[in-house]
């Protein structure tokens, strides 16, 4: 009687060990497959990213070599035509009014970047960052100052470029750009630099311990903007 005791309880461990691994054994496997799974699906998104870059890329080189080409057409359409040679100085100036030719000349830039203390020293932790509000407010004391040709970390600013916060971002001309946010203006340094003037924006923002820094140049280069222009309500008045 005393044997079947002991052989029963022997069983039982053994059976409870035996359930045990085999719940052990399950529990790893669904975490390995999980694992597995997790890594094939971050896998294809990676590769599908990659394939619309592409894509992207190959849509810009192919719009740059198209403007080439056409660029090539209208000189040699306006080689021998006065007329129409001016036609294409006034479309060239109006494109680089717009926005859609890149730019190079003299001016100033302007980096913004986050505060470096710890945000848990301020009661405001939002007030060591920089937002839409304080880019936004850059450009226009920038347009105030002269500036005729503005970029955001090599975004364009058109007349219907919008500067949009996104949380620890922000949107400008559907792209999201984060900081440090370098703003160039091309127009007369002098004039420009004003915005680092005592009590000026650049000064408050230091006041929040914001990096604010500006500095002039004689060389600054602006890309052109690269997205569509659409008019949908303004229509040209005829003579």
């Amino acid at each position: 009687m005393q044997n079947k005791k002991v052989v029963a309880i022997v069983l039982g461990v053994m059976c409870f060990a035996l359930t045990a691994g085999i719940c052990i054994q399950i529990r790893t496997v669904q975490a390995t497959n999980s694992s597995v799974s997790n890594n094939y699906e971050e896998n294809n998104l990676r590769a599908e990213v990659l394939r619309y870059k592409e894509r992207y890329d190959n849509k810009v080189e192919d719009l740059a070599n198209a403007e080439e080409e056409l660029e090539k057409e209208r000189e040699s359409a306006t080689k021998n035509d006065t007329a129409l040679k001016e036609k294409e100085e006034d479309i060239l100036e109006g494109n680089k009014i717009i926005g859609l030719t890149e730019v190079t000349g003299p001016g100033v830039i302007v980096t913004l970047s986050d505060s470096k203390k710890d945000a848990s020293s301020s009661l405001d932790p939002s007030s060591l960052l920089v937002h839409d509000t304080d880019v936004l407010s850059v450009i226009n004391e920038l347009k105030n100052a002269g500036a005729e040709a503005i970029s955001i970390n090599d975004q364009r600013i058109i007349p219907t470029t919008g500067i949009i916060c996104g949380g620890n971002i922000i949107d400008i001309n559907g792209e999201k750009v984060g900081a440090p946010f370098e703003i160039k203006a091309i127009g007369l340094p002098e004039q420009l630099a004003a915005l680092d003037r005592p009590g000026g924006y650049l000064e408050l923002l230091r006041s929040y311990s914001v990096e604010a820094n500006l500095e002039k140049s004689n060389n600054i280069t602006i890309p052109k903007y690269t997205g569509t222009i659409t008019y949908e309500y303004a229509k040209a008045i005829e003579d």
